[in-house]
């Protein structure tokens, strides 16, 4: 029997039954994703029947992932989200745009939900390079993805460079 690689460490992420749809749409979008296994389920279980699609394997950014087709019995939350480090302004609205008009919601603070109920944090690099450097520079920052949902890179950028006690 041929031994096949299988990760130390996966994701396991529970669907209605979209999981392969979930696992297609993220690997379109997403670099370095890919959908590498498509697994059908061998006998009858409490929501499907054998020959469904019960767990397909795929990658996120190169992240082994798994999505289990389990039912409605465990929806998404927010305590689970794929943060997606963007570099500017055009791969933030890149990414962001692909989840919410593929049926996906709008959130706040660089957060959004695809169609499917897994959420997602599309981040700048800007943003999380503020939060790092601490103290008024990350108090700014901050303060001006407060008032944002997706987030606008040029105001990070402007109230990073704010001097203290400067309004945005």
């Amino acid at each position: 029997m041929k031994k096949t690689s299988i990760p130390k460490n996966t994701i396991c992420l529970w669907y209605n039954q979209d999981a392969e749809a979930a696992a297609r749409f993220y690997a379109k979008t997403f670099p370095n994703s890919k959908v590498t296994a498509v697994h059908k389920a061998p006998g009858d279980y409490p929501s499907g029947k054998a020959g469904d699609v019960l767990v397909v394997d795929f990658t996120v950014f190169g992240i082994p992932c798994i999505g289990l087709n389990g039912g409605p019995i465990f929806p998404h939350s927010e305590a689970f989200s794929f943060q997606i480090m963007t570099e500017n302004q055009q791969e933030t609205d890149k990414y962001w745009n692909a989840i919410v008009k593929n049926g996906g919601k709008t959130s706040e603070c660089g957060w959004c939900k695809d169609r499917w109920g897994v959420n997602w944090q599309i981040t700048p690099r800007t943003l999380t390079e503020a939060m790092k450097a601490g103290g008024g520079e990350a108090q700014r920052a901050f303060a001006a993805m407060m008032t944002m949902k997706k987030i606008n890179v040029a105001k990070i950028d402007k109230a990073r460079k704010a001097k203290a006690g400067s309004k945005r």
